[in-house]
């Protein structure tokens, strides 16, 4: 899993935007945070509901 990376690397655009520990990344609000919460989040709940 990638939450147990030494260390992750977001790529936006074509562009490294953020890296980091995955305990870094979500902590800092970043958008690796924001994915890997909806991701997760589809996880959690597969319907939607």
């Amino acid at each position: 899993m990638v939450r147990s990376a030494d260390h992750i690397y977001f790529l936006h655009k074509g562009e490294m935007d953020e890296h980091g520990t995955h305990e870094e990344l979500m902590t800092s609000q970043s958008r690796y945070a924001e994915l890997f919460t909806l991701q997760a989040a589809s996880y959690l709940d597969p319907d939607g509901a």
